[in-house]
């Protein structure tokens, strides 16, 4: 059995690895274009834009059917398809509750925004065999690797 800390992705080539292994993002706390001027849309946006296909999954807004011009989901585990990157815009300690809906959802990697880290919910999410990257941010570092 591999040691699940070999998930716990904190270097350069690492994190370009998961990047460049990622094709659909679904992104969980995702805010709708009403707030544009916030990470939780523009960074989404962005990843769109570059090619990325997004998956919102928002947790406020209830009245929001369709984000970046894709359908909303709930809960990861209604996707139905295959998420190669959970991508989280939640407060550290809004992770938890979500971690088995992320576990169920099955993705090769999960992200924790810029300031967003739980050592705990990585530690459950990597010993599910999930790259887990925290505290950086998903447009930073694809532009990084793209240059």
């Amino acid at each position: 059995m591999t040691d699940w800390k070999t998930n716990l992705i904190n270097d350069a080539a690492g994190i370009a690895a998961v990047i460049r292994d990622t094709k659909t993002i679904a992104v969980l706390g995702i805010k709708p274009e009403s707030h544009a001027d916030q990470a939780g849309f523009y960074v989404p946006a962005h990843m769109a834009e570059a090619g990325y296909d997004i998956i919102p999954v928002p947790v406020y807004y209830p009245e929001v059917t369709q984000i970046l011009g894709k359908p909303v989901f709930r809960k990861l585990a209604d996707v139905g398809r295959p998420i190669d990157m959970v991508n989280v815009f939640r407060r550290p300690n809004d992770i938890p509750p979500h971690v088995d809906d992320i576990i169920a959802a099955k993705p090769k990697s999960v992200w924790f925004q810029l300031g967003i880290r739980n050592d705990e919910a990585a530690q459950k999410l990597a010993e599910a065999g999930i790259k887990v990257v925290q505290d950086r941010c998903l447009m930073v570092e694809e532009g990084r690797i793209r240059r």
